[in-house]
C-alpha cells in the first residue's frame, strides 16, 4: 500500500511511502497523477481544492487551502493555513458510544501498598524540595546503589529547579507536583530532602503529602545536619530495608492508570501508534482500568469530540473550561493560540494544529471522558479522564505521573531518548524509526499499515504493557534515563 485515505469524506490522502512524481493513485472514485514529489507521511490532494475552502483529513477539516489545489498536488504549510479561532462558545452535543466489547479479564505482577494503593515498581526516590539541593541528591543516588536489593528496582533522585523564588499559582503547582510524587505507589520508599530556608519548605510540604508512612517516606534537612550525604546515606539504607519487604503479587488489570502522550508527531501517528493507544485505551477502560489524556493545547481543533463524549452535561462544562483557560493563558501572555505544530511535526507531514490534533485526541479512544483533572490533581474517577498541561513531552509527562499514572503510552514518529518519573513505553508510529532507533522504541506500530490490522496490534500492545507493569525493563530504564519537569508559569522573584 502506497498511501491511505483515511475518511470516505477525506480530500487528501497520506502517503505511506515517498511517491514519485507521476505516480498513479486510484482511491475509489478518485484516479489521481501525483504532480509533486510527496514524503511520506505527507497529504497529496485527491481532487481539486478552491482557495479559502477547507482541507479535509480524519473526516474533518484541518484547515483552509490558501491558493488553488490541484489534484496531485503536495498539501502543506506552504498551501494549507488553520482555520482555528480564539475563544470559542460551545453546545453540547453528546455522542452515541459505541459499545465496547470487553477483552478477558487480565492480570499483572504489581505491588499492593498498605495504602491499597497498587505500584508496577518497588523503587525508592530522591525528591529535592528545592533546586539548591539537587547536587547533595544526585550524590546520595549515586552513593545509594550499592544498597539495591533484587527486589528495589531502583534508587533515583529527581532533580528540579524550583521550590523557591516562586509566587502563587507557580509556587503551587510546584508543591502539589512534588507531594504528588511523594505518594506515589510506584515509591517503596521516598527521601524528600530540603535545604532549610526555601519557600516550599518540608514544613510545609507535609501539608500537601498529608498522612504518610513514617517507615515510607523520610525527610532530610540539610542546614540542620552536619554531615548530609553520611545521614542521607543512613536513611536511604533504611528505606530500601523497608521497601525489600514488598513483594509482587497477581493482580487484576482494572487497576492500572496509564497516561497517553505523543511528542515529536508525524503523518503516520493519527493511523497508527495513536489510534493502536486509543483502542488499547478501550480495552482497559472497558476491564475498569483508567486512561488520562493530556496535552490541553493538542486538543484545540478536535476538542468537540471529546466535549461531545461526555459523561454529562457537568463533564462537559468542565472540558469547555479546560480547552477555554489554556486559551487564555496564551492571551494574557500575548501569544499566539496556534502557535504549532512544531519544525519536526511539519518535516513528519503534519500542516496544522487541527491535523496535530486530530491525530493526537485519537489516543483517547470512543470511550466517555468520565474526568477532567486540574493540573497537579491526583486522578480520583476510573475510566477516560483528561488532565489540564502543556504539550511540552517532559512537563506533560511529569504531570501525567504525578497524576497517579503507573505507565505512560508515549508515541512518537520522530523519536525521543526521554522517560518520566514512571515507565515511559516508547511507541514508534512507523517502522523505519522503529529499525533506526531500536535503543529508544519499546514498540512498533508500524505494522498496522504493513500487514497487521489494529486489533492484532492492540492485543500484542495489551500483552506487552502488562508485562511491563509485572517488571519488564524499558529501554530507557536500562539506559538509566529519567527526567522530571514541573510547569513553569509566573515571575521568579
Amino acid at each position: 500500500m502506497k498511501f491511505i485515505k483515511i475518511n470516505e469524506n477525506d480530500n487528501v490522502a497520506v502517503a505511506i511511502e515517498k511517491l514519485a512524481k507521476g505516480t498513479v493513485i486510484n482511491c475509489g472514485e478518485n484516479t489521481v497523477e501525483v504532480v509533486d514529489e510527496i514524503s511520506a507521511g505527507h497529504k497529496v490532494a485527491l481532487k481539486d481544492i478552491e482557495c479559502g475552502t477547507p482541507v479535509v483529513k480524519y473526516g474533518y477539516t484541518i484547515g483552509n487551502a490558501l491558493q488553488d489545489i490541484k489534484a496531485g498536488q503536495w498539501i502543506h504549510t506552504h498551501n494549507i493555513k488553520t482555520a482555528l479561532d480564539g475563544i470559542l462558545d460551545y453546545t453540547y452535543a453528546p455522542t452515541e458510544i459505541r459499545s465496547l466489547k470487553a477483552p478477558k479479564a487480565r492480570t499483572f505482577q504489581g505491588y499492593r501498598r498498605k495504602d491499597g494503593k497498587v505500584g508496577i515498581r518497588n523503587e525508592v526516590w530522591i525528591i529535592p524540595t528545592v533546586g539548591c539541593v539537587n547536587g547533595i541528591v544526585k550524590s546520595l543516588e549515586k552513593e545509594a546503589q550499592k544498597f539495591i536489593t533484587e527486589n528495589i528496582d531502583a534508587v533515583v533522585a529527581f532533580p528540579h529547579p524550583y521550590g523557591c523564588s516562586q509566587l502563587d499559582a507557580d509556587q503551587e503547582n510546584t508543591r502539589h507536583i512534588l507531594a504528588d510524587l511523594v505518594n506515589h505507589q510506584n515509591a517503596g520508599g521516598v527521601l524528600v530532602v530540603g535545604l532549610g530556608c526555601e519557600n516550599s519548605s518540608i514544613e510545609i510540604l507535609k501539608k500537601y503529602i498529608g498522612d504518610y508512612d513514617e517507615n515510607r517516606v523520610r525527610f532530610l534537612k540539610c542546614q540542620d545536619h552536619e554531615d548530609e550525604i553520611s545521614d542521607g546515606l543512613q536513611m536511604l539504607r533504611e528505606l530500601v530495608e523497608y521497601a525489600s519487604s514488598s513483594q509482587r503479587e497477581e493482580i487484576d488489570a482494572g487497576e492500572l492508570v496509564i497516561g497517553l502522550k505523543c511528542g515529536g508527531s508525524d503523518g503516520f501517528s493519527g493511523i497508527t501508534a495513536n489510534p493502536l493507544c486509543g483502542r488499547f485505551s478501550d480495552m482497559l477502560v472497558s476491564l475498569g482500568g483508567t486512561a488520562i489524556l493530556t496535552e490541553v493545547p493538542e486538543m484545540f481543533g478536535a476538542e468537540t469530540i471529546l466535549m461531545n463524549r461526555a459523561k454529562d452535561k457537568a463533564t462537559f462544562e468542565e472540558i469547555v473550561d479546560l480547552i477555554n483557560d489554556f486559551k487564555l493563558y496564551y492571551e494574557k501572555e500575548g501569544l499566539p493560540i496556534y502557535e504549532n505544530p512544531s519544525p519536526g511535526n511539519k518535516a513528519g507531514g503534519i500542516s496544522t494544529l487541527e491535523d496535530k490534533s486530530l491525530g493526537c485526541t485519537q489516543k483517547s479512544g470512543d470511550s466517555l471522558v468520565c474526568g477532567v483533572m486540574k493540573y497537579g490533581e491526583s486522578v480520583s474517577q476510573k475510566g477516560l479522564n483528561l488532565l489540564s498541561a502543556p504539550g511540552n513531552d517532559l512537563v506533560a509527562s511529569t504531570a501525567l505521573a504525578a497524576s497517579g499514572a503507573h505507565i505512560v503510552l508515549f508515541t512518537t514518529g520522530r523519536g525521543t531518548p526521554f522517560a518520566c518519573p514512571v515507565p515511559t513505553i516508547k511507541i514508534s508510529s512507523n517502522s523505519a524509526l522503529y529499525e533506526k532507533k531500536n535503543n529508544w522504541i519499546d514498540f512498533n506500530a508500524g505494522p498496522i499499515v504493513e500487514n497487521s490490522g489494529i486489533e492484532e496490534t492492540a492485543d500484542k500492545l495489551f500483552d506487552f504493557i502488562l508485562d511491563v507493569a509485572s517488571g519488564k525493563k524499558l529501554k530507557s530504564e536500562l539506559s538509566g534515563y529519567r527526567d522530571m519537569t514541573i510547569f513553569k508559569k509566573g515571575v521568579t522573584l
